[in-house]
């Protein structure tokens, strides 16, 4: 199963669309849940993250300072890392990043550049990321 555990609701309507969306499409691959955590200072959501992982989950953490990967490392990354793990924990965090208790245990660090996008807007691009790792891994087309 691939649970994205993020910090903060999605008020928009067109943003919980997109992430619907994709949501579904994932699903037609591989088991993907959002769980959603109160946003609060960054101690309270590292609680609440920390919380929500399994000792046995594989943790990726989306952080600025992380590994810069193309698509197809990607998809060869989840590829490896379900053969693996029954479980990928993607954990995006809150406002003011990520406590540092939970980059510790991360066992990898992913950064989708050094930009900084709008919450909802980001876990729309990580689900479609992992959808398009999904299309490269079953060798299916899909647009570039």
């Amino acid at each position: 199963m691939i649970n994205i555990i993020c910090v903060g609701k999605i008020k928009e309507n067109y943003l919980n669309e997109l992430i619907e969306d994709y949501r579904k499409r994932v699903n037609k691959y591989h088991k993907v849940i959002i769980t959603e955590l109160k946003d609060s200072d960054i101690k309270t959501e590292g609680d609440l993250i920390l919380k929500s992982i399994k000792p046995s989950d594989f943790i990726v953490t989306m952080e600025i300072e992380g590994n810069l990967i193309d698509s197809v490392t990607l998809s060869n990354n989840i590829d490896n890392w379900l053969m693996k793990n029954s479980n990928i924990d993607f954990i995006i965090g809150g406002s003011n990043g990520i406590d540092e208790r939970v980059k510790n245990i991360a066992n990898y660090k992913l950064s989708f550049g050094n930009i900084t996008y709008p919450h909802g807007l980001f876990r729309g691009i990580l689900l479609e990321q992992l959808y398009r790792s999904f299309k490269i891994l079953n060798n299916e087309t899909y647009h570039k």
